[in-house]
């Protein structure tokens, strides 16, 4: 099993049932295989334990007596009662009268609340919030029109403090489970490896990209859960809509229409907006695209900003990505709205023919200014351009990124060797590049490369190399572009890193290993293989300590946390 393929759902649940009353641990996870677990293991984690991780028979006969007696029909309607989240911000809530395990939606701690259960597990069931009952604790007001039917900033109404105690717990919970490295020690205690969150000061209007799609079916708010084939009596099939926003949660094929969205600039929103009122009144010059069909023309709308370099003034830049190649369609839309904002100083079209979901293009047209715009960072300066990688929150990026220095202990005598894995534009690798003798940087997407090389050459580092190439399909010659490094960063997308690679780094043998991640799921995963390779999956003798785990919030008002691990050389 590639340690690159997603978890399957089943055990996407399985590994996060984990409610706070039952935090014992025992010495090791019951599992099925050493990357996977059923959900019997993932359930017999929760029975109630004594200090000794032990439970006992009596114990374990009334759990097994209650899971068996309870089993919820689809489409019936429950009473519940959150108790704690899940990673990704779901409720784990037990049934009132008899315990039983429901995953719900929108359902935050302290809460009573009645759901529709909407799918059937072996041991427990899957739930959408139909009312509240009783407040959960920590509750405010959502400022956002949209929240609640868009899937986007499910956090808003929990209070920014306990949004901060999630997000620590969850990825406290998944390395010591998952990765299997057991509970940290107090923050103060030498053995401690888990640090506290460091929290974001912006918690609105911080995000430098959104990314929005077109469609030709609207999502309307009906007040009540309704299946698709439901609602598809309701609906015409042969009227087509226009819709600009983002998907509805579990819908490929229908978009609410957004018009502001408070993670995004202001100006961004007036863009937004300007693009919206366009095409509802030239729906038929610039057809939306069908995702069942597989006709139209628009696919996606990004909207990134940055700062301009010498006055630090505002900059955005707007891609459509199209299914065919016609940038000629665009143009009046693209005359309309450059005339409306100076900021806009590039506006291009990518194309993407396939019929994925995929925003990016195979081919780009540049329809006004120039393919990219700049952006300050740990006193350099980037061009980012449609395609490439750049984190999403600019100021907080300061913050993970001055982390991860620190992580690195570099000695301060330029002498270390540096490899900077899914290097993006070269952001983390670039920063560091005045303390080290020189930083070799992998990456995917070819203009991200070209993007981290004029960064360097527009900063006046030398002592960096970047080099385009697939991390997930590493060949036997790859490590020959550089020496042996003294420091890995490795910043890999949610899917983490492959197995060949994990191998790849544990025959490398470098001394500190930085890893940073957006997922804390597959990290622990990856963490696990890195950490207690000896005699198992891998055959490996190298091995690494993990010392230090510190979860950093990018994303306020999401459940989503970026965390960095960091790993010394077993000597």
């Amino acid at each position: 099993m590639a340690v690159s393929s997603c978890l399957s759902r089943r055990c996407f649940y399985s590994l996060h049932l984990f409610p706070r009353r039952y935090s014992s641990l025992p010495s090791s996870l019951p599992s099925d295989s050493p990357r996977t677990f059923s959900t019997a293991a993932a359930l017999r984690l929760q029975i109630p334990r004594d200090s000794r991780g032990v439970c006992s028979s009596s114990t374990r006969s009334e759990y097994n007596r209650v899971s068996r007696s309870f089993f919820p029909k689809k489409g019936q309607d429950l009473e519940l009662e959150c108790e704690s989240l899940a990673y990704k911000g779901l409720g784990v809530c037990k049934v009132v009268e008899t315990g039983f395990v429901v995953f719900c939606e929108r359902a935050l701690p302290g809460e009573r609340l009645v759901a529709r259960i909407v799918k059937k597990r072996k041991g427990f069931a899957e739930a959408y919030k139909l009312k509240t009952l009783s407040v959960h604790n920590n509750a405010v007001m959502a400022p956002c029109k949209y929240f609640g039917e868009c899937g986007g900033c499910k956090a808003q109404n929990l209070a920014y403090e306990a949004q901060l105690q999630a997000k620590e717990q969850q990825v406290h919970d998944l390395v010591a489970r998952v990765g299997k490295f057991g509970r940290s020690a107090p923050v103060d205690h030498p053995d401690s490896y888990m640090m506290p969150i460091v929290p974001c000061l912006s918690q609105y209007h911080y995000r430098n990209k959104m990314e929005f799609s077109y469609g030709t079916k609207k999502w309307r708010r009906v007040g009540e859960y309704m299946t698709a084939s439901k609602e598809a009596e309701n609906v015409d099939p042969k009227v087509m809509e226009f819709a600009l926003g983002l998907h509805a949660p579990g819908r490929f094929d229908k978009v609410l229409p957004i018009d502001h969205c408070l993670l995004q600039h202001d100006i961004s929103n007036q863009v937004l907006a300007m693009i919206q009122e366009f095409g509802e009144k030239n729906v038929h010059q610039l057809p939306p695209y069908d995702v069942r069909t597989h006709e139209g023309f628009l696919k996606h709308l990004i909207i990134r900003s940055g700062r301009d370099c010498n006055t630090g003034e505002l900059q955005l830049m707007v891609n459509f990505v199209t299914k065919v190649d016609k940038p000629e369609l665009l143009q009046p839309l693209v005359d309309h709205i450059s005339a409306s904002f100076p900021q806009l100083v590039s506006i291009v079209n990518n194309v993407n023919t396939s019929i994925g979901p995929s925003s990016v293009g195979e081919k780009e047209h540049v329809l006004h200014g120039v393919g990219f715009i700049t952006e300050h960072l740990r006193g350099l300066v980037f061009e980012i351009s449609a395609n490439s990688f750049f984190q999403t929150n600019t100021d907080q990026a300061e913050v993970l990124y001055q982390c991860v220095e620190e992580q690195c202990k570099l000695k301060g005598d330029s002498s270390e060797i540096v490899l900077d894995l899914f290097c993006g534009t070269g952001s983390i690798g670039l920063s560091i590049a005045s303390r080290v003798k020189h930083v070799y940087g992998y990456e995917l997407v070819p203009e991200a490369v070209a993007d981290a090389r004029r960064n360097a050459e527009r900063n006046g580092i030398l002592n960096a190399t970047f080099i385009q190439g697939d991390l997930n399909k590493l060949t036997g010659d790859f490590g020959k572009d550089f020496p042996k490094p003294d420091i890995v960063i490795t910043d890999p997308n949610r899917p983490g890193m492959h197995l060949k690679l994990i191998s790849f780094l544990l025959k490398l043998k470098a001394r500190r290993i930085v890893y940073v991640s957006c997922n804390p799921a597959t990290c622990a995963r990856d963490l696990d293989l890195l950490c207690h390779s000896q005699g198992g999956e891998l055959g490996m003798e190298t091995r690494y300590q993990l010392v230090h785990v510190q979860p950093v919030d990018m994303f306020p008002q999401t459940f989503h946390i970026e965390c960095i691990c960091t790993l010394e050389l077993c000597t």
